[in-house]
């Protein structure tokens, strides 16, 4: 810095300014970046980080990679943490409550400032070395008992009861719905909402029109071909992405033509909805939107906002097409 101050001739203070981020005129960042460029100046991260106390990264802990909806949250997260010149740690835990807290303690390790986290686990007991440290944290999808946190989700009940009542306007009342695993807090709202759906229509849920997955493509297809076996179903509700997958390949395999033998709602992933024929009628998620709010709500905790903890909720929303 001292060298890009004789060349330029202007203050460090402004110099300083330039390089954190700051405000500086016009022409000073002309002369400022002229100067980087012909010195070959870069930023010492690591010594930064000792001065600072801060290493501008950012850990994401995911359960699955491969998921669409936590890559599409992802690639916003990035975009956003980027242009305020944060860094970010991957790290895909696989949907395993081990590696979820090796991932935690590694990003401890590495000093971030702050954990952006899908959860797999729902006791929380993953995040407590993160909560003792004081590092910020985002939960996205799954809210978490006795963490307390800033957390961004979807209406998850009123998601399911519109697919539900979809089904309804279209007459249909004996609908099942393939639903997650009971521990998943997401899970359970969405069954909730199957329930809730059904009832305020006069109509009693039955427990063998329920099938429990585990948000995976294997899981929709056999979950599907156990549904199948209920030969009053008209209608089924499928209530996360992969397993709506599973669930046409399983209708595929068993020569069921949709919506004529069955009418179906499925879940995310609006190009895979319109890939297939017919086309799906669908509730998607807003991942934009998602991880916009838990980018932006990382950044002010870890910007020193003394605030109370926001849990926002956002709607999704039912994009039909011809599978009801």
């Amino acid at each position: 810095m001292k060298d890009i101050a004789k060349k330029t001739g202007l203050g460090l203070a402004t110099i300083s300014s330039y390089i954190n981020g700051g405000h500086v005129r016009e022409k000073n960042r002309l002369l400022i970046e002229q100067a980087i460029e012909e010195l070959g100046f870069e930023v010492n991260e690591v010594a930064r980080g000792l001065k600072t106390k801060k290493t501008r990264t950012v850990g994401i802990v995911l359960p699955e990679l491969s998921n669409i909806f936590s890559t599409a949250i992802v690639t916003v997260v990035e975009d956003i943490l980027r242009t305020h010149g944060y860094a970010s740690f991957v790290c895909d835990c696989r949907t395993d409550a081990r590696l979820e807290a090796e991932a935690v303690a590694f990003l401890l390790r590495k000093q971030v400032d702050g954990i952006i986290n899908i959860p797999v686990t729902t006791d929380g007991a993953h995040l407590q070395p993160a909560i003792r440290e004081k590092t910020p944290i985002v939960l996205i999808d799954r809210k978490i008992s006795g963490v307390d946190c800033d957390t961004v989700m979807v209406d998850n009940v009123d998601a399911a009861r519109q697919a539900v009542e979809t089904l309804i306007r279209a007459g249909h009342e004996k609908i099942g719905m393939l639903c997650g695993p009971h521990d998943l807090f997401t899970a359970e709202e969405r069954l909730l909402g199957y329930r809730v759906g059904l009832m305020e229509n006069g109509l009693i849920p039955k427990e063998e029109w329920i099938a429990c997955g585990d948000y995976t493509m294997e899981g929709g297809r056999i979950g599907t071909g156990e549904l199948l076996r209920q030969k009053e179903l008209t209608a089924l509700f499928v209530s996360n992405y992969e397993m709506t997958v599973g669930a046409v390949i399983a209708l595929n395999q068993h020569g069921i033509r949709i919506p004529e033998d069955l009418a179906v709602v499925g879940f995310d992933n609006l190009d895979f909805a319109r890939a297939v024929r017919p086309n799906l009628t669908i509730v998607t998620q807003p991942t934009t939107e998602i991880g916009e709010a838990a980018a932006n709500l990382l950044l002010a905790r870890m910007q020193g906002e003394a605030r109370p903890f926001e849990h926002i909720r956002l709607q999704t929303q039912l994009v039909p097409g011809k599978s009801v």
